[in-house]
């Protein structure tokens, strides 16, 4: 395991990071306590030290069990957790970002992770009800307070994000240091907007779904699938996942595995680890072989050719401006004649 500065800060993180959704049976498919504790231990045993929950997570029980299981060795972990997502629908303030939420959901998330701080905040995902510099200055609030070292942001628009960190800045308020978004083979829309305003500001990704739901395993190719496929029908936000584009990378990612030696969920977690020096994939796992696989990812790196296999196989539709800025007639307009004669940034 080797380690990672997180964003712009001197906070060092695991080039992996343990998701702990599984953590509680509350949902009907999660880990009972003693699974979730041999994955854990093993992670930790790994050198792995940075871990993300929520609050939202099995109804709080993944937050109770990361509490336990950290114990006396605390301090070790990168313990990051989430608020916004509703803890009580009927109340209309236990949800959102703003700083009644905000204030609550720490103080619960404390005491259930039986912890003093919480290493670093994620807003679950951007509410629009919220005004930005209320959220701002809230987070900047809690961090003041020693509840909390830093804050970063899930599945929020690129435009929040530079807003919020511009504003933090000039404020003298503490700003996001990572995002949380999904992606993988099969979603690899961010890398239009998120990954320019991650290199510009300085910010960590950390990728969510790294697998597309087990999609990119292969698990659900072939007609040998068809009892796998079945159990996720009920399963609306699975079952997204399951056409015929990301089954032609699947295709590709267990040819490539098979040719390597190496497991799917290794080639396509490497993929995802090597698209970007700033991507942390975040891995989860219903039991401790399936942890152990996906450390394997460690060992090796994909080729060239192998990378370009890939992206080939599931290259996506550039929304505009992109797709009209990168044809070569714009950038020619531009410039002019100095097209391959401009050196630009590296960050750029």
């Amino acid at each position: 395991m080797k380690y990672k500065l997180l964003g712009r800060s001197g906070l060092r993180v695991s080039e992996l990071c343990l998701g702990t959704m599984t953590f509680g049976e509350e949902w009907g498919w999660g880990n009972n306590k003693e699974i979730s504790r041999d994955v854990f231990t093993r992670f930790s045993e790994a050198g792995g030290n940075f871990l993300d929950t929520a609050n939202f997570y099995t109804n709080g029980t993944s937050e109770r069990l990361l509490g336990e299981f950290m114990g006396q060795e605390r301090e070790k972990f990168v313990l990051t957790t989430k608020y916004t997502l509703t803890t009580n629908p009927k109340d209309p303030n236990a949800s959102g970002n703003h700083k009644k939420n905000l204030v609550q959901s720490v103080n619960a998330s404390l005491k259930r992770l039986n912890t003093d701080y919480i290493d670093l905040l994620w807003i679950h995902m951007w509410d629009d009800y919220t005004p930005i510099d209320e959220l701002m200055r809230g987070l900047d609030e809690v961090v003041r307070q020693g509840k909390v070292l830093y804050v970063g942001a899930s599945d929020t628009p690129a435009w929040v994000i530079a807003k919020a960190n511009t504003m933090a800045d000039m404020r003298g308020w503490n700003p996001f240091i990572g995002l949380q978004l999904e992606y993988s083979l099969a979603e690899r829309s961010i890398e239009a907007e998120f990954f320019p305003m991650a290199n510009e500001l300085d910010l960590s990704i950390c990728a969510w779904s790294p697998l597309a739901f087990g999609v990119l395993t292969g698990k659900y190719l072939g007609p040998q699938a068809n009892e796998a496929r079945l159990k996720i029908i009920d399963e609306p936000w699975r079952v997204h996942y399951l056409n015929e584009r990301n089954q032609k990378i699947a295709q590709t990612v267990v040819e490539i595995a098979k040719e390597i030696g190496k497991s799917a969920a290794q080639v396509a977690i490497n993929w995802t680890r090597q698209k970007s020096n700033r991507v942390i994939p975040i891995i989860g796992a219903k039991s401790v072989e399936q942890l152990n696989d996906n450390l394997g990812a460690l060992d090796f790196e994909l080729t060239y050719e192998q990378m370009l296999r890939l992206d080939h196989v599931s290259s996506y539709p550039v929304a505009f401006p992109h797709n009209f800025l990168s044809r070569k007639e714009i950038r020619l307009n531009r410039v002019g004649d100095f097209l391959e004669k401009i050196q630009a940034h590296s960050h750029r």
